[in-house]
């Protein structure tokens, strides 16, 4: 890995990070795609520099979460399932999912459920006058439906916006939570990770990583920003158009 691959993968981290299209997904195609070994380095960077982008929303929302405790009761609720199925199947994840035809399949088969809930909820009003007003069940059940964002290319964004409109959320707010539900358990998943593939850096690799925490930050900050106007004005379903082209795509690119 170079320079200017840490800053390709970065950019496409911070992107795809919170949007409904995958991070880990486009992550593991666009390194097929550029040939990049999977060295232990690359393993980790890929997964530290998804702390840049928790960094970007954790600063964007730093306001909602000094609004009491009621919003940690309802992310931790909701962070539970998430955290046992990640923990008892991380070996299972890691040895036999982690591949472009899971991905690809993947992608397709989320994009079509993108399409059907975006015409199921498209003038759907929310039954909750904030995220933070959401019950402890709604909460546990939005986590449990995150548990399928385990398989690469799922979307852990997408898994949590489909649990959100299912639990009485608009599409913004549906979309807001999992915007907050992303900062533990995302710290938590990085960490393990981190934990798990220990690498001792050099100077280069330092330099790297350094950069592209950076550039995943500022990429992470802008998109989201984008995206909650997009998602306002014309819905989930150009994700779910997106998702199923590219799978096909790298389906086709890989048999």
């Amino acid at each position: 890995m170079d320079l200017l691959h840490s800053i390709i993968i970065a950019i496409i981290e911070g992107i795809t990070e919170f949007l409904p299209i995958s991070s880990t997904g486009h992550m593991i195609l666009a390194s097929s795609a550029m040939h990049i070994g999977e060295s232990e380095f690359v393993k980790t960077f890929e997964i530290a520099i998804q702390l840049g982008a928790i960094l970007a929303i954790a600063f964007m929302y730093i306001k909602r979460f000094f609004r009491g405790m009621g919003i940690y009761i309802k992310l931790f609720v909701a962070f539970v399932p998430t955290a046992i199925v990640g923990f008892t199947a991380y070996k299972f994840i890691k040895g036999y999912l982690f591949n472009p035809i899971v991905v690809s399949v993947s992608l397709i088969i989320g994009g079509i459920v993108l399409i059907w809930i975006d015409r199921l909820v498209m003038n759907k009003k929310s039954e909750m006058e904030s995220v933070e007003k959401i019950p402890v069940r709604n909460a546990f059940f939005i986590g449990l439906i995150q548990c399928l964002s385990m398989i690469p290319g799922v979307s852990r964004a997408a898994a949590t916006i489909i649990g959100g409109v299912f639990n009485k959320l608009d599409k913004k707010q549906a979309t807001e939570f999992s915007f907050l539900l992303a900062v533990p358990t995302m710290f938590a998943a990085t960490g393990y990770d981190l934990l798990k593939t220990p690498v001792h850096f050099d100077r280069n690799e330092i330099m790297l990583l350094a950069v592209g925490l950076v550039v995943a930050f500022i990429t992470a900050w802008f998109a989201v920003k984008i995206f909650l106007k997009i998602v306002e004005n014309y819905g989930f379903k150009y994700f779910g158009y997106y998702r199923i082209l590219l799978g096909i795509i790298f389906l086709i690119f890989m048999l």
